[in-house]
């Protein structure tokens, strides 16, 4: 008798997979694409899968087609960044991800924050692979390097070179540390002085050296009084009434803001504002246009 294939769970590893190539693209749609691209070759290769090495080998076995899936995507994106100097100007595909979807296991504060995402993008696309493996997901070498298909050696100097780039810049994105009462009293407060469209009591809420960046525009917004003209321009403008929830996203403060502009009778999503608070201050807005992250985020388009 021929014996029946196995039937490998793989939407178990489904969140996981997305946290991991999230990191790798920078972009959640894209992620949510190459877990899907990952699920199909899995599930076309089930029967090279080896079932002795147990949960443990499968998780892996799945990293690896996820890895290799996202590489192949990105040989044909073009994507690759000169510096961190410029925050997340130059990173035009970068997108914000839904703590909804996260889990203590997968996704640490300090390897999914947005200043993280902005380091690692900066990496060639192997060398990245390469990082991500070793430094995140725990591999050794020789692991790292039979997913990538590379020599051990190659694989410790793509290793090197990761952690020598990362270091040189690490201090432009400083990782935030756990959620705090200060972030959370100062998104309070964000979305109170938004919803009252009250410029003086936003800009009290920023630090001196604050940063703006409006993914994929290239616009870059530095100091409290390039901001200040930003929000005057932004509250006198009579864009309309705006309502804010409240969200949290790469396990950083967050506000979802609709607007109902003038002559509209609903209130409408328009965008994600990601915060990063230091010392009770808001030291950077990572501003993202809403409309293409209701799924993601579980948002109504209009709200109620």
């Amino acid at each position: 008798m021929t014996p029946q294939p196995v039937t490998l769970p793989l939407e178990h590893h489904r969140r996981a997979l997305r946290v991991h190539c999230y990191r790798m693209l920078g972009s959640y749609t894209d992620a949510e694409d190459l877990v899907q691209e990952t699920m199909i070759r899995a599930w076309s290769a089930q029967s090279s899968y080896d079932a002795s090495t147990g949960e443990l080998g499968l998780r892996r076995w799945l990293y690896r087609i996820a890895t290799n899936a996202c590489l192949d995507f990105l040989k044909s994106a073009s994507r690759r960044v000169s510096s961190a100097s410029s925050s997340f100007s130059e990173i035009a595909w970068i997108q914000p991800y839904p703590d909804r979807l996260l889990d203590d296991e997968t996704a640490s504060k300090e390897t999914i924050a947005l200043g993280y995402l902005a380091l690692i993008q900066m990496l060639p696309a192997q060398q990245r692979a390469v990082y991500l493996c070793r430094e995140v997901l725990g591999w050794t070498a020789v692991e790292t390097a039979e997913t990538l298909d590379i020599t051990v050696a190659a694989a410790n100097s793509a290793l090197q070179r990761a952690r020598e780039t990362i270091e040189r810049n690490a201090g432009t994105h400083p990782t935030p540390t756990e959620p705090t009462e200060s972030e959370r009293a100062v998104l309070a407060a964000f979305i109170d002085a938004h919803q009252r469209n009250d410029a003086a009591a936003s800009f009290a809420l920023m630090r001196e050296d604050i940063r703006v960046t409006m993914p994929p525009q290239p616009a870059i917004f530095l100091g409290r009084e390039s901001v200040r003209a930003l929000l005057v321009r932004a509250f006198e403008s009579d864009m309309g009434e705006w309502r804010l929830v409240e969200a949290w996203a790469n396990r950083m403060p967050a506000a979802v803001s609709y607007l109902r502009a003038p002559g509209d009778t609903q209130f409408r999503i328009f965008k994600i504002d990601v915060l990063r608070v230091v010392d009770g201050l808001v030291a950077e807005v990572t501003t993202f246009d809403g409309r293409g992250m209701l799924d993601a985020f579980d948002l109504p388009e209009v709200l109620s």
